[in-house]
């Protein structure tokens, strides 16, 4: 035995490690056994603990899981071969030694002349790709040459078509041409429990308009049981018992399944009405063939229309889902400003609130531009430690430092021709910024501890909600840089100066979250919509979701009350058209009587109103703001004895 690891990605990718007995913790921590210099791995992800010749492993708390197999795991005893994912990082254990596996046999050109023996052949020539030509050189009664001539035909037809209903109606028309069936259908299923998922018919002659029938016993019992029927005499043979044949007149019919590496998939059914023409043996040996020539083109034609399917059904969703929403004027501003800078490859900064949309304004660009088929590439530069924003941003060379097993590709790299947004921009540390400033001069960069340039074709966009004017002034952000990056400047309006969007903001999250947590969709009832309406939304959009999603998930009615809505929400006073109920106007007024107290007790000192209340004093300050008392409090405070006043050390509300 040599128990081990084999790291198949990630950082340490091609890495052998050997596991001792005890214990071997792997995670991003230098002091780990194996140290991990991955940013979705843990400090301390996992834990490789032997006992009696076997491992096990542990997971230690981390915060994306570890996975063994594809399955997240607390803990798990390891077999050899079982694969174990962390974040990025996989790693196979062995334990067994394993073959080595046979050189590849060298293949060496030589450049010779062509005899004057050499016979050279044009496809056109080739034999057995001339269907019409072999049929000829056969004579003219070979009914082998006939059925040769006819699988060539499909055969060709087959590896030709993508389309699902193009390739099975021309399967079926050259059917028709070698068997003397009135009517056929091609019946593909699940795979599992082999119920029928997609039926095409035809009927002789083509194109013409006719219901065709299929005995759903005989079709069952192809795909359940994966053999091929043969019905030559239906009337007076052991099929005359199913009425759907007898209804339909059938005289004889064939069913053979259509197989891929043995699970069966369809079946192709045929059946005729004409005593004088009914199918024979010979028939379902041809259509059998015909079965395994095309079963495989089938599958591939379904799996390439159901992938289809599904990448435009994703499309959509995720645009539905990444979109800027609103029609204030406000926001139109925004959206023509976006129409008229997207096509360009300017830089771009969009400024704004948090929560207020800035990466949707950055994928609405990228999306609307010419490189709207490469990638985008997202940095969150202020949630990635700063000593590893370099190597993800611009990648690292193999042994660049501790940890760096393999050659790595930097952020910026793999958005070589798309568009890379950096956002929290003004988080970027001085040296950071000169290297970035670089880019956006050069459009180039080296990798850490690379000595080439890397060339890269990108679209530059960045994003912040810091005042960056402010940060050029105090010293704390290079005002090169900011001239660079606000080629144009887009700045993201806050949801307090659009409310008239609010509406339509909270019909949309309903429907999204509804989706999502698999909750009736319900609607917001008036009251609801005008405390909506009437906040402030400090956290903007991203806040507004937030709340809408809560609602969805803890309302118990049939439509979102102003209960179902944050405590925030409520404590605001009511728009003059609406009646606030007698619960929350008595909540309201408690509060306000318990903050008024407290504050005069106090002598107008707010961190010690905050103490007694027990609060922190940010809260305190928003609970008098939502309940409008800063002037009640104003005159509270004006009326306490002179004498008595202590200085207002809490600040101002």
């Amino acid at each position: 035995m040599r128990p081990r690891l084999v790291a198949i990605s990630g950082p340490l990718k091609d890495a052998i490690i050997a596991l001792p007995a005890g214990e071997t913790t792997i995670g991003r921590e230098a002091s780990n056994a194996v140290a991990i210099t991955d940013p979705s791995v843990s400090r301390k992800h996992f834990v490789l603990r032997s006992q009696d010749g076997r491992f096990q492993v542990l997971d230690l708390d981390s915060r994306n899981g570890t996975l063994v197999n594809g399955m997240a795991v607390e803990q798990q005893w390891l077999q050899h071969g079982d694969e174990i994912s962390a974040g990025d990082s996989a790693f196979l254990f062995l334990v067994e030694e394993e073959d080595l596996a046979p050189a590849p046999t060298r293949v060496e050109f030589e450049d010779e002349q062509f005899t004057a023996e050499t016979t050279v052949i044009n496809p056109k020539d080739m034999l057995y790709l001339q269907p019409d030509r072999l049929s000829r050189e056969l004579p003219p009664t070979s009914r082998v040459a006939r059925n040769l001539n006819a699988l060539l035909k499909i055969s060709r037809v087959v590896h030709a078509i993508r389309d699902l209903d193009e390739l099975q109606g021309q399967l079926l028309d050259l059917i028709f041409e070698v068997v003397p069936a009135d009517r056929g259908a091609i019946l593909l299923s699940d795979g599992e429990g082999h119920r029928i998922r997609a039926l095409f018919a035809r009927a002789r002659p083509p194109g013409r308009a006719q219901l065709v029938r299929v005995s759903r016993t005989i079709a069952s019992r192809v795909l359940e049981q994966g053999i091929a029927i043969l019905g030559s005499d239906v009337p007076s043979g052991d099929l005359r018992q199913i009425e759907s044949l007898a209804a339909s007149q059938v005289r004889s019919l064939v069913c053979v399944p259509l197989t891929v590496f043995q699970r069966v998939i369809g079946c192709i059914y045929l059946d005729s009405a004409d005593p004088a023409g009914r199918l024979q043996e010979e028939h379902l040996q041809l259509v059998a063939a015909i079965a395994g020539i095309s079963a495989v083109a089938l599958e591939n034609a379904r799996r390439l229309q159901w992938l289809e399917l599904e990448n435009h059904r994703l499309t959509v969703e995720i645009s539905e889902q990444r979109s800027l929403i609103g029609e204030s004027a406000r926001m139109k501003e925004t959206y023509q400003l976006l129409t008229r800078v997207a096509p360009t490859d300017s830089t771009v900064l969009i400024v704004g609130e948090s929560g207020t949309g800035k990466e949707l304004a950055a994928r609405a660009l990228h999306c609307n531009s010419p490189r709207a088929s490469k990638p985008f590439v997202a940095i969150n530069c202020a949630a990635i430690p700063e000593a590893l924003l370099e190597s993800d941003l611009f990648g690292h060379e193999r042994g660049a430092f501790t940890g760096a097993a393999g050659l790595k590709k930097g952020r910026l790299e793999v958005a070589d021709g798309g568009v890379a947004f950096l956002d929290e921009i003004g988080e970027l540390t001085p040296a950071m910024q000169v290297k970035l400033l670089r880019v956006l001069q050069e459009r180039e960069f080296e990798r850490v501890g690379g000595i080439h340039s890397i060339k890269v074709d990108i679209r530059l966009i960045a994003a912040t909600n810091c005042n960056l004017e402010e940060a050029v002034q105090n010293g704390t952000f290079r005002q090169d840089l900011y001239y660079r990056l606000a080629v144009v400047k887009i700045t993201m309006p806050a949801l307090r100066d659009h409310k008239e969007d609010i509406p339509m903001l909270a019909r949309h999250f309903v429907q999204k979250h509804a989706k999502r947590c698999k909750v009736k969709v319900r609607p917001i009832s008036r009251e609801a919509l005008a405390c909506l309406v009437n906040y402030d939304w400090p956290g903007n959009v991203r806040e507004l979701e937030n709340a809408i999603e809560r609602a969805l998930v803890l309302g118990a009615s049939e439509m979102i009350l102003p209960e179902d809505l944050p405590e925030s929400l409520l404590e605001r006073t009511p728009p003059p058209d609406m009646t606030e109920a007698k619960y929350h106007a008595a909540v309201k007024e408690l509060k306000k009587r318990l903050i008024v107290d407290a504050v005069e007790q106090t002598r107008g000192n707010y961190a010690d109103a905050a103490r007694i209340l027990g609060v922190h004093p940010n809260y305190l300050h928003r609970l008098i703001r939502n309940l409008e008392l800063k002037e009640i409090l104003k005159e509270a405070v004006r009326d306490i004895p002179a004498r008595g006043l202590s200085r207002l050390s809490g600040g101002n509300a």
